[in-house]
């Protein structure tokens, strides 16, 4: 019988983890305290007792509230110290899971209003990660992403603030929000700009919308990865496509549970897009609204899936060379991750 390792202490990289998402519960609530936010009554409820709240986000309604529950926990986000406190438990996080690699995702617009403005959120932020990640020693970098429920004149200034910043640690450049809202190709100009400056692009597709969203994604967007894109598994020609151009999809399966888009973890399908080549990064996505971290998603690939120690380590492998780590770290995530399958 194979012995079954320990998935946290699997080398891998992690992919897709938005900013006020990836917060700690606690730190919600001591943040709230501290600036004298009121929370919603069933935030406060679930995130003192220990459960994520119950999301379902297949309607608008659901979207709403799962939007209005994030607007405010990101609402406590109020001095550069809590934007270091967030940055530093995300990295601890991180690591605890087998993290060598943070690709943390941010809309910088979001905290201007309390940060003095748009750049000088921005550089709160990239000194956050730059002091963590030289103090933890987890690599890390930011994906500045645009909002698709915006004009795309916003995702253009946003693009080219990504571009100006990416000697200070901006890799990427993203589209989230609700993909049923706004088309791909009105935001092209923007990933144009980001593209042309030799950032990775990383939208949102194929999570609450099919598998025409991730087709948006690569005709429109010239994307490197997707965020989820769960749903090309409904089109072959489609999973044919992402394996041939080692597309990676970003694919975050708790979240895919919580938000409806599956019923049962047994649902996504991990297994057939792993088995049709595409290139996957696991990811926990918000990890504050949906109870499980990083190695919880592996977790769920063992159990639910019946993926193997070689095949759990090779979906850490695709992570790793879907990211945009270093090569010298690649090549020590990957050596790392031989060693633990060896052990």
């Amino acid at each position: 019988m194979e012995r079954v390792r320990d998935v946290s202490e699997l080398p891998k990289a992690h992919l897709h983890l938005h900013f006020t998402g990836s917060m700690r519960p606690t730190t919600v609530l001591e943040l709230a305290d501290k600036h004298g936010v009121r929370l919603p009554d069933a935030l406060t409820e679930a995130l003192s007792g220990g459960e994520p709240p119950r999301l379902r986000a297949t309607d608008e309604r659901g979207w709403f509230r799962f939007q209005r529950l994030y607007d405010a926990a990101r609402s406590c986000l109020r001095e550069p110290e809590d934007i270091q406190r967030l940055v530093r438990e995300a990295a601890e996080e991180d690591l605890r899971d087998g993290s060598g690699w943070l690709e943390i995702q941010v809309d910088p617009t979001s905290y201007a209003p309390m940060l003095g403005g748009l750049i000088p959120a921005l550089e709160v932020i990239l000194d956050a990660v730059e002091t963590t990640s030289r103090e933890t020693g987890l690599g890390m970098r930011v994906l500045v992403a645009a909002n698709r429920m915006k004009h795309p004149l916003d995702a253009r200034t946003l693009a080219r603030l990504a571009v100006r910043y990416a000697d200070r640690g901006v890799v990427g450049f993203g589209l989230s929000n609700d993909e049923r809202r706004g088309m791909a190709r009105d935001f092209d100009r923007a990933f144009g700009i980001a593209r042309e400056a030799g950032l990775l692009s990383t939208p949102h597709g194929g999570e609450l919308a099919g598998p025409a969203s991730v087709r948006d994604c690569l005709d429109d967007l010239g994307a490197n990865r997707v965020g989820h894109g769960v749903r090309a598994a409904e089109d072959p020609r489609l999973m044919k496509r992402l394996a041939d151009r080692q597309v990676t999809c970003e694919v975050c399966p708790a979240s895919n549970v919580a938000l409806g888009v599956y019923e049962k973890p047994e649902d996504v399908p991990l297994r057939t897009l792993f088995e049709a080549g595409v290139p996957l990064a696991l990811g926990a996505d918000d990890p504050l609204l949906f109870g499980s971290r990083l190695a919880a998603q592996y977790e769920i690939a063992r159990r639910h899936h019946g993926f193997t120690d070689a095949e759990l380590a090779e979906v850490a492998r695709q992570s790793v060379r879907g990211s945009a780590a270093p090569e010298d770290v690649k090549s020590k995530l990957l050596a790392g991750v031989d060693d633990w399958l060896a052990s």
